[in-house]
């Protein structure tokens, strides 16, 4: 039977109309367990707060029943391990926040209490820039250090290019959905959502089968981001979005909190100067930032394996910032004669390699 299949009546306590995670926890504390909930008399749980007259009304609580009965199927036959707030095998970060969810849902076999936990989250509508960063800080990490997982949202933008830089430079990475676990939304990205399960990651999510990816949802779903990581870094965003949104919660789990530079203008680097300058986030231009900021010990064979091969041109720029300091980068390009865009790319490798720094507004300088 359903009901006696583990976390069957958690399930259903977690469906019940108007009780949210910290109520669910609460009644759990107080009555000994879910299922306690559900045989309680009616006249008692009507005196349970301003919830009590939902927890007593039988169509509700038949409604919530049958919704986990449902879900102990969908779970059982297509593999999916229940994290319950109560048991061992909840992400001990998540635990620590006030409003973590009752219940995960998790498809793959991350390691979610890894040593290290890294969100990296941004805008939708990422530019070039935005990728480039994301890519390489990635690539970076991999190198540096061990035990560490990617966690992002599966959406288009940062999210994405997260997810498949992670896999390309072999980090574990989970993204935490807004919907159910038996659809990917979007629905172009099953392929990568496909690989991150079979490989060491996962999809997670604290939604039930057969929910709608509804845009509330996804606000709820920042908090998983945030609260199950160690730090949580913005690549892009504008002065309004999920990100900042994620950011801020981050902030309130007294998680640490990165942006990259952008610069100052563009659109999609206007969150993550506000957040820098309103000392939300600590300024990020590599991963050794990320290295220093949270105290992480860089791998010592690997270190060994990242000294650069310097070529000329990248010689050239040294010479240069030796000479003046700090220069923009149209005059390293003037410079260097190399059209804006290779530039770009170049000091983004030297950046990333440690050569140099980038500082707000295209200034670079070096190290």
């Amino acid at each position: 039977m359903a009901s006696e299949s583990k976390y069957f009546y958690e399930m259903a306590l977690s469906q019940m109309f108007m009780v949210g995670p910290r109520t669910a926890r609460v009644l759990i504390e107080n009555l000994g367990s879910a299922e306690a909930v559900f045989k309680e008399k009616p006249e008692f749980l009507k005196k349970v707060g301003s919830v009590g007259s939902y927890l007593a009304d039988e169509s509700y609580r038949q409604i919530a029943l049958k919704r986990a009965e449902n879900e102990v199927a969908f779970i059982e036959k297509n593999n999916i391990e229940t994290l319950y707030y109560f048991a061992d095998n909840y992400p001990n970060r998540l635990k620590q926040c006030a409003d973590a969810p009752l219940l995960l849902y998790k498809s793959g076999s991350a390691n979610l209490d890894a040593k290290r936990v890294v969100a990296v989250v941004g805008t939708r509508k990422i530019t070039q820039y935005g990728k480039d960063m994301a890519t390489n800080l990635i690539k970076q990490l991999s190198e540096s250090v061990d035990d560490i997982i990617i966690v992002s949202g599966l959406a288009y933008g940062v999210d994405i290019v997260s997810h498949r830089a992670a896999l390309e430079f072999g980090i574990p990475t989970v993204g935490v959905v807004a919907h159910g676990v038996d659809t990917i939304y979007p629905s172009a990205h099953k392929n990568i959502a496909a690989q991150m399960v079979t490989g060491s990651g996962a999809v997670i999510t604290e939604y039930m089968s057969k929910t709608n990816p509804d845009p509330q949802n996804f606000v709820q779903r920042n908090r998983i981001v945030a609260g199950m990581s160690d730090v949580t870094i913005v690549v892009e965003s504008a002065s309004k979005g999920g990100a900042l949104i994620t950011a801020n919660l981050a902030n309130d789990y007294n998680r640490d909190v990165m942006a990259f530079p952008g610069r100052v203008g563009d659109e999609y680097s206007s969150g993550c100067l506000k957040l820098i300058k309103e000392h939300k986030a600590e300024m990020i231009t590599s991963a050794e930032d990320v290295l220093k900021l949270m105290n992480w010990e860089k791998n010592v064979v690997k270190e060994q394996t990242l000294f650069p091969v310097i070529d000329e041109v990248q010689q050239a720029v040294l010479d240069l910032l030796k000479k003046e300091n700090m220069l923009h980068i149209n005059i390293i390009s003037n410079a260097i004669n190399l059209p804006i865009q290779k530039t770009s790319a170049l000091l983004t490798e030297m950046v990333f390699d440690d050569l140099i720094q980038q500082l707000p507004g295209d200034i670079y300088a070096l190290r």
